[in-house]
């Protein structure tokens, strides 16, 4: 514990210094840690030219799971290999000869590798991410192959439609749809997000009982932030998915149309953070409110979203801070257990700024996020007895 909180500890000081995000900084510290030390003769060979930066990466990832004992013997074959051909076509070499040295048997190996399996999403632009799946590898092919069985399904019936391929139809109005057009990569992704987001999982232990399961109960949960202004359609500014990144206006107001609870939330015009929300449950509203202005993790550079954060008392609460607003910040796993175990040291400068200092006494300033969504001040006036429900009536006689 000691030793990996002391290793967290530096990555989130070099971070600091380098404006990166500790979590990626000490990854790479880790990389380069197994490289000098597990691939000496890899590491001394990039030195001398003999191989690029690339051939080190792929020999120690490929090397991952190689036993100490047949180490040596597979980084001088790995160098052999590298010599020859460029970085992005030896991965495949080194992995047979990975797999050849290896004395563990390869039914040992896959029931190691299996129980890292994992699923990760990482934002990109224009509203769009990437979801990955670390999975074995028959289910991953089995997964792409129904999806491609589905997305045909759908393209056979669109060709044999009424109007054949690429022809409209009418909906329930009368009005002609536009035509499906969908690619089949578009029609394997909404697939996918269709069985996941609505689809009861046959894991479930509940699964095929007269209820839905409990698994099949639970509902994806997204924080999003939208303007009046782009609800009553009066702008198409793009709303906020909190810890993601920007949503289109229309899925935003498709979203609006879903859910039969609002939280209106007050912003600041000055700074343009929030300092209010109304709701019907106090404790609810506090947490809510903190949500909605940390939007992710209060650690220098952690982009951890709120939703997948704890609360944490800035002051201690067994030390005698309060459970209010001004003492509580949201923090991910990893920084809140840096907090408690190193140096790292965090207080609260008022407005829901917190101030960080490292062990080396280095300051880091986390100020409140200011959200994508813009909130401006409506100036206008109002017009002649708005709001009385009446005709405009007459000025009062002078006299």
């Amino acid at each position: 514990m000691a030793s990996d909180m002391e290793l967290r500890s530096v990555a989130a000081e070099a971070a600091g210094m380098a404006r990166l995000t500790d979590r990626r900084l000490q990854g790479e510290i880790d990389h380069a840690m197994t490289a000098i030390d597990d691939y000496p003769a890899v590491f001394d060979a990039w030195v001398q030219r003999r191989i690029e930066r690339g051939h080190v990466d792929v020999v120690v990832r490929v090397g991952a799971g190689v036993p100490d004992e047949v180490r040596s013997a597979y980084a001088e074959a790995a160098i052999a290999v590298c010599e020859r051909d460029v970085p992005s076509r030896v991965r495949g070499t080194l992995e047979a000869l990975a797999a050849r040295l290896h004395p563990q048997a390869f039914t040992e190996r896959h029931k190691t590798a299996a129980a890292e399996r994992c699923v990760r999403v990482f934002h990109g632009t224009d509203g769009m991410s990437n979801l990955v799946a670390n999975l074995p590898t028959v289910i991953a092919a089995g997964m792409l192959d129904r999806l491609t069985q589905m997305g045909q399904s759908v393209k056979d019936a669109r060709s044999a439609g009424a109007g054949g391929a690429g022809a409209g139809r009418e909906d329930v109005a009368g009005a002609e749809e536009p035509a499906d057009t969908r690619t089949m990569d578009q029609l394997r992704a909404d697939i996918l997000g269709d069985l996941v987001l609505g689809g009861a999982p046959v894991v479930d232990p509940t699964y095929g009982t007269d209820r839905a399961g409990g698994l099949g109960a639970i509902r994806a949960r997204v924080q999003v932030a939208v303007t009046a202004e782009t609800l009553m359609g009066k702008d198409e500014n793009p709303a906020e998915a909190v810890g993601a990144g920007l949503v289109d206006a229309g899925t935003a107001r498709e979203l609006a149309g879903r859910v039969s609870e609002w939280d209106r939330l007050f912003i600041d015009p000055v700074t343009r953070t929030p300092v209010e929300i109304d709701t019907y449950r106090p404790t609810a509203s506090m947490k809510k409110l903190l949500m909605a202005r940390d939007q992710h993790c209060r650690f220098p550079g952690c982009r951890r979203a709120a939703i997948r954060c704890e609360l944490d008392h800035t002051i201690d609460h067994a030390l005698g801070g309060h459970t209010h607003i001004f003492n509580l910040a949201h923090l991910c796993q990893r920084h809140h257990s840096m907090k408690q175990f190193t140096k790292w040291e965090v207080r609260q400068v008022g407005g829901g700024v917190l101030e960080w200092t490292s062990p080396l006494g280095r300051l880091y300033r986390e100020d409140v996020p200011i959200p994508a969504v813009c909130f401006t001040i409506d100036t206008a006036d109002p017009p002649p007895d708005a709001g009385t429900g009446g005709p405009p009536q007459d000025d009062a006689a002078p006299f």
